[in-house]
C-alpha cells in the first residue's frame, strides 16, 4: 500500500523524511484528498512556519533599527563606520522586503515599540551608554523599509 493511502505510514514518514512527507501532503492537497492528510503534523508544521516567518521579519527589522540608530546618533564612529552601516541597512531592507506580506507587515507595526526597545538596548550597550538615543522609536515602518531613507 502506498503512503498516500495510509495515514499511519504517512505519520511514520514524517519522522524519517520530512521533505518527502511534505511533498506527499502537497500531492494529497492538490488531489483534494483531505481525509488522507496527516493533519496533526501538518498543523504543527504550519504553526512552526508562521512563528519562523514572524521571527525572521522581527529580527531583520531590529537590525535595520540598530544600524539606523548607530548611523544617525553615534557621531564618534560615524566617519569610520557609515558605509558599513548603510550597506547593512540596505541588505536587511532587501531581505525583509523579500519576506514581507500584509499580515507580517501588520505584525511588525503592532510590535514596533517592542522591537525598538530591543534595538535600543543593544545600541546602548554597544556605545557604552555614551550616546543619547531617543527613548521612543523615531521611525515609521515605511521609513524603515525605504531604501532611500537614512535619517
Amino acid at each position: 500500500m502506498s503512503v498516500i493511502g495510509n495515514l499511519a505510514k504517512l505519520q511514520q514518514l514524517y519522522e524519517v523524511d520530512d521533505h518527502e512527507w511534505l511533498l506527499t501532503n502537497i500531492e494529497l492537497l492538490k488531489q483534494r484528498r483531505f481525509d488522507h492528510l496527516d493533519l496533526e503534523n501538518l498543523i504543527e508544521e504550519l504553526e512552526s512556519l508562521a512563528k519562523r516567518d514572524k521571527h525572521q521579519v522581527k529580527n531583520l527589522l531590529e537590525q535595520i533599527i540598530r544600524h539606523l540608530l548607530l548611523l544617525n546618533f553615534w557621531q564618534a564612529e560615524y566617519e569610520r563606520n557609515q558605509n558599513h552601516w548603510r550597506a547593512e541597512i540596505r541588505s536587511f531592507r532587501t531581505q525583509l522586503k523579500d519576506r514581507l506580506t500584509t499580515n507580517l507587515s501588520n505584525y511588525l507595526i503592532s510590535i514596533l515599540s517592542k522591537i525598538y526597545g530591543d534595538a535600543l538596548g543593544y545600541v546602548q550597550e554597544k556605545t557604552a551608554f555614551t550616546v543619547n538615543f531617543p527613548q521612543e522609536c523615531p521611525y515609521t515602518l515605511e521609513q524603515l523599509l525605504d531604501v532611500n531613507y537614512w535619517d
